[in-house]
């Protein structure tokens, strides 16, 4: 693929999450892919789990709004940093457990790396800034 390709790719996923459509994210996968997360016991192989991660945390941060800070682009791939921010007014899920609503608002940062063929996602790992999130709710004391 074109970087340019790639990089239009990569502004339609990050539209998907701040635009919180699901479907727009999942269909950008290829039929065989790995999405994995920090926050996910396990990783994921369907894009019906793709749009149940991603309600997960529309429904945890009903207002939350994404961009992107930093962004490497390539023929095949993509790593970016993103900041993201939302009011935690839903449960939250985090490492397999649901943790109750708290009210709070927080302003995170997070990295994901993306491989790309054929104008599909074949893995996406995304590292979210879990503990410092966990700060911000009062869910974690600061260090």
């Amino acid at each position: 693929m074109l970087i340019e390709e790639v990089r239009q790719l990569d502004e339609r996923g990050m539209a998907a999450w701040d635009q919180h459509n699901a479907d727009d994210f999942a269909d950008m996968f290829a039929d065989d892919f790995t999405l994995s997360d920090v926050s996910l016991p396990d990783a994921l192989h369907s894009t019906d789990q793709v749009r149940q991660y991603m309600e997960t945390w529309f429904t945890a941060f009903p207002d939350m709004h994404v961009r992107s800070i930093n962004r490497v682009v390539t023929e095949d791939a993509v790593a970016a940093e993103v900041e993201f921010t939302g009011t935690n007014t839903g449960p939250l899920v985090v490492g397999g457990m649901e943790v109750p609503a708290t009210g709070k608002s927080v302003k995170g940062t997070g990295t994901y790396f993306v491989s790309v063929r054929d104008g599909k996602i074949t893995s996406f790992s995304a590292h979210p800034d879990v503990a410092g999130m966990m700060v911000q709710l009062g869910m974690m004391p600061e260090a």
